[in-house]
């Protein structure tokens, strides 16, 4: 399926866009089916697209309570003394999702799920890391780095955390059969969820990623934690790959920051340093990408618009 791009006026615009896309899919998907699996992810994004969903459902527009959702991501080491606090602190994108989506919803989803980061002890991984490093290694060319685990790891905690915790999620995503519709945001390196750039796409799952330093020091700058001590150093992904398996896909960005990755991820051939490129390989095996970005972060794809036609991507220029 061509590759198609709604460049539309600002933040607001681009969520109610993206919003009745989501709301119409939702609605044509539960005429030929009982569930419908949807794909969430965290950060600014998408929450405009979250207020107008929860809208819609409350207003009857669609049944919100046939829904069954799975988030891209959540932190590994959160502050906190046990599991409970962990999943429940501020930062968490668990927190995040009760607060800007589930919480606003009159009927529930049928079932909610995240990757269980707030399950694993961040000081005693690190320690079963370091005590066994013939069980795993790193995969990535840039800072970021994929915790790859061997099969069988000698490790009780590490073969816990890769069969219960990563190839569950998995599971239980192919047990739901698939996503129909994957809602996901672009970071400033072109990456998607904590997919960080340089992590190959090749098995890019459900993964353990070890974050880039400099994704820690903005998590800090940004005012989410008073410091990098304070700060997670790992996290649970999906990776592009498995993303990007989802029936449909939507990509928001907005802002200035994202004028580099959204216009490479496009523009250019698909590499594992734009980790959002991978749309091109989705979108060549019959894949449904939209991109739906404001006219500050799709201001590289107007200046390209001769180039995208001749790669057979269809621009609708809505920012006027």
């Amino acid at each position: 399926m061509p590759i198609r791009v709604i460049v539309t006026r600002d933040f607001d615009h681009m969520s109610k866009v993206a919003g009745d896309l989501v709301r119409k899919d939702i609605s044509q998907t539960l005429r030929k089916k009982k569930e419908y699996v949807l794909g969430l992810a965290t950060g600014n994004s998408p929450t405009g697209v979250y207020r107008h969903l929860a809208t819609a459902a409350n207003a009857g527009k669609f049944d919100s309570g046939r829904i069954r959702s799975f988030n891209l991501d959540e932190y590994v080491g959160l502050p906190g003394r046990n599991a409970q606090q962990r999943l429940m602190h501020p930062e968490s994108y668990c927190y995040f999702m009760i607060q800007e989506f589930f919480g606003l919803l009159r009927r529930k989803f049928i079932e909610s799920n995240l990757p269980c980061g707030s399950l694993i002890d961040q000081k005693k991984l690190i320690v079963e890391l370091k005590a066994h490093p013939e069980d795993w290694r790193e995969l990535g060319t840039d800072a970021g780095k994929r915790i790859h685990f061997k099969a069988r790891p000698a490790s009780e905690y590490l073969a816990w955390l890769r069969n219960t915790v990563l190839v569950a999620y998995a599971r239980e995503i192919r047990k739901a059969g698939g996503i129909d519709l994957h809602i996901i945001g672009v970071g400033g390196r072109g990456h998607v969820a904590f997919h960080e750039s340089g992590i190959p796409f090749k098995g890019s799952n459900v993964m353990l990623v070890k974050l880039d330093d400099n994704t820690v020091a903005n998590a800090v700058a940004d005012a989410h934690f008073a410091s990098k001590k304070d700060s997670p150093r790992y996290a649970i992904t999906m990776g592009a790959e498995l993303v990007y398996k989802a029936k449909m896909v939507v990509l928001l960005a907005s802002g200035e920051r994202k004028v580099q990755p959204v216009t490479e991820s496009l523009l250019s051939d698909p590499t594992p340093d734009v980790p959002i490129s991978y749309g091109q390989k989705y979108s060549q095996r019959g894949g449904h990408l939209t991109y739906v970005v404001d006219k500050a972060a799709g201001r590289g794809l107007l200046a390209e618009k001769r180039t995208l036609k001749q790669k057979g991507i269809v621009l609708q220029d809505r920012s006027h």
